[in-house]
């Protein structure tokens, strides 16, 4: 239903051969921590995510993968396109394409979104226009000094713009954070060790 969020959840319809092989090498799921809730915020209904999950490749690479967000929709779930449309400094504007999918509907999601970088530490990426009420992520990156690894933490607060069942929404919206995140640290992975070895 809602795998776009993820790579909005990241800043976030065909699934590409990357994505399908970054499915089947899922990195340690017994590592990988998806925490998705209901909340009320000014009388509101949205949800509130928190992920994390670590990877072997060190902070240079992780930051490398999760800025080039021109190849985000070759391993991210049900992310179509992405495009930047303009970078000013540390401020990023991405054009993201997807499918959110419920049941047997698929409803096509546009978003354009606001990412600001603060170098090797954190990504905020704040909704500008599209099919959302409401979005707001964050990627935090912290050094693992005893492995020479990283710890990603995503967190988010989103309110689609279309319907999505109470109380099925929390779980769905839970297992497309854990593909997207297992996706996004299997891509990191994969690619430092392409480069390691």
């Amino acid at each position: 239903m809602t795998r776009l969020f993820l790579c909005l959840l990241m800043l976030c319809t065909v699934a590409t051969p990357a994505a399908a092989q970054a499915q089947m090498q899922a990195p340690r799921l017994d590592k990988l921590k998806v925490d998705v809730k209901r909340i009320e915020v000014d009388g509101q209904r949205m949800y509130e995510v928190d992920a994390s999950g670590s990877v072997q490749a060190p902070l240079a690479s992780v930051w490398k993968t999760l800025t080039t967000y021109e190849r985000m929709n070759e391993f991210v779930p049900d992310l179509s396109s992405c495009r930047v449309l303009s970078r000013n400094g540390n401020e990023v504007i991405i054009e993201q394409q997807g499918v959110a999918r419920f049941l047997f509907m698929n409803h096509a999601i546009h978003l354009v979104v606001r990412a600001t970088e603060t170098p090797f530490t954190a990504i905020d990426i704040a909704l500008i226009s599209g099919d959302m009420r409401h979005y707001e992520s964050r990627w935090n990156l912290y050094p693992i000094p005893e492995t020479g690894g990283t710890r990603i933490v995503f967190s988010s607060r989103l309110m689609p713009g279309f319907y999505v069942p109470g109380m099925l929404g929390t779980t769905m919206i839970r297992g497309d954070i854990e593909r997207m995140m297992a996706a996004v640290l299997t891509r990191i992975d994969s690619q430092y060790a392409d480069k390691s070895g």
